[in-house]
């Protein structure tokens, strides 16, 4: 199975909910270029706060990609990517599985809000699914999606 997955995660405190902290964290990209010759792999990319989201970036293996994928007749199946059971806000009704042609690619994007445990100061994320079937060309994720699911909601 030819499938790269790109998964981008922006993390922020309550310090970058408004003003030049907003700013910058609105305009940490959903994509980035893929590594040269990249073939069915994970590649991570992480966006802190603490950071000043500056993208950190590693190939992994396929392993756990977040996502369950599976080829059925001939085209991917890409399940809803899994939640934390400690995350807000509750995703009760989920979008249905997304199934992909060869050489086409999908976007999820999906955000949460947690609560510490010391304190209970609040962290939000935002996880991007960037998942092609097939060949992967640098900048595939460069372009429009063959497919978007947008679960995003207000976190508060």
């Amino acid at each position: 199975m030819d499938v790269v997955v790109q998964r981008v995660r922006t993390s922020w405190t309550k310090e970058s909910r408004g003003g030049p902290g907003a700013a910058r964290r609105n305009a940490a990209p959903t994509a980035f270029s893929l590594p040269p010759s990249l073939s069915t792999a994970l590649h991570e990319v992480a966006m802190r706060e603490s950071d000043s989201f500056e993208p950190r970036m590693q190939v992994r293996d396929l392993s756990a990609p977040g996502a369950i994928l599976r080829e059925v007749d001939g085209l991917l199946r890409v399940d809803p990517p899994e939640v934390s059971m400690f995350a807000m806000p509750r995703r009760n009704r989920r979008p249905p599985a997304v199934r992909l042609a060869p050489g086409q690619w999908l976007q999820w994007l999906i955000n949460y809000r947690f609560v510490g445990s010391c304190g209970g100061a609040w962290s939000y994320e935002l996880e991007t699914f960037n998942i092609v079937y097939g060949f992967a060309a640098p900048d595939v994720f460069l372009g429009v999606p063959t497919r978007r699911v947008d679960e995003r909601r207000a976190l508060r």
